[in-house]
């Protein structure tokens, strides 16, 4: 299981995805350009120490990361046909999350294999992107019995 960055905008988010990635032993791609520098100081200050545990890897744009990921792309998206409670994960599979300003692109979108979202209370828009992955990768890693320290 991976997480995928996509043209990420908010270094603070960015390096919460990357501590979330190294805490649960799973890999992530960040899909540049990013909207910040990448060694960016407030990643350093949210992420601390936990930056050079995460398996990293960064591509210059999403046709480089399409072309070296096979996995199922899960979009999660605000706008997702099914509940992540509702969807069926495998090991194997990507989480992409979409920029926090704007989401994905429609060709992005139309490239994921499926695309889920978090419930939320009516009225609002949505959750921080970090959030959004943590309660989505819990499920999926849940699912597919790769929680870690579990032995």
């Amino acid at each position: 299981m991976r997480l995928a960055l996509y043209q990420p905008d908010i270094p603070q988010n960015a390096a919460a995805v990357l501590r979330l990635g190294a805490c649960m032993g799973v890999g992530v791609d960040i899909i540049e350009p990013c909207g910040f520098v990448l060694d960016d100081r407030r990643m350093r200050r949210v992420g601390m120490d936990y930056l050079d545990r995460v398996d990293l890897s960064r591509h210059s744009s999403w046709e480089k990361f399409r072309s070296s990921n096979t996995a199922r792309l899960v979009l999660l998206s605000t706008a997702g046909p099914a509940r992540y409670t509702d969807f069926g994960f495998a090991e194997a599979d990507t989480l992409v999350l979409g920029r926090e300003s704007a989401g994905v692109p429609d060709d992005v979108r139309g490239a994921c294999d499926a695309s889920v979202t978090v419930p939320m209370a009516p009225g609002l828009r949505s959750l921080n992107v970090a959030m959004a992955a943590a309660m989505v990768l819990g499920e999926a890693l849940r699912q597919a019995d790769q929680l870690p320290g579990g032995d």
